[in-house]
């Protein structure tokens, strides 16, 4: 077995994609548009292959959580960068871009070199070694 994607409901689909694509390396599909259900998504696929990550957006979708609030059910992406170098880097270069780092970059207790960044809709995102 293995994970075949992740979604998350988004407010804005072209800016949460373009910050995977950015910071990610991440290829976004064509949009689907479903206009009687007033449902769009899109696929993100990344340069490793693996599982991929579905952004989906709903004019009656409310998420109700708070900016970094990780609340309950899924709490984070992780997206490993293959090393710790490149952990620190994308992370000094989120933080100058304007995104919120929340932790690290650090070793934590069960060995992951990591740090936690806030997408653009506050969703926490894991960037690991």
């Amino acid at each position: 077995m293995r994970i075949e994607h992740v979604a998350i409901w988004t407010k804005n689909l072209e800016q949460v994609k373009a910050f995977y694509e950015t910071y990610f390396g991440a290829r976004a599909g064509d949009k689907y548009e479903n206009p009687a259900k007033g449902f769009e998504s899109i696929w993100l696929t990344f340069p490793s292959g693996g599982a991929r990550l579905e952004l989906m957006y709903s004019a009656t979708s409310r998420s109700g959580r708070g900016e970094g609030d990780a609340g309950l059910g899924y709490a984070h992406l992780a997206l490993s960068v293959g090393s710790r170098e490149r952990v620190e880097a994308l992370t000094a270069r989120l933080k100058k871009d304007g995104f919120r780092v929340l932790d690290g970059p650090r070793t934590t207790g069960d060995g992951y070199f990591e740090s936690v960044v806030l997408d653009p809709e506050g969703n926490r995102v894991e960037i690991t070694a």
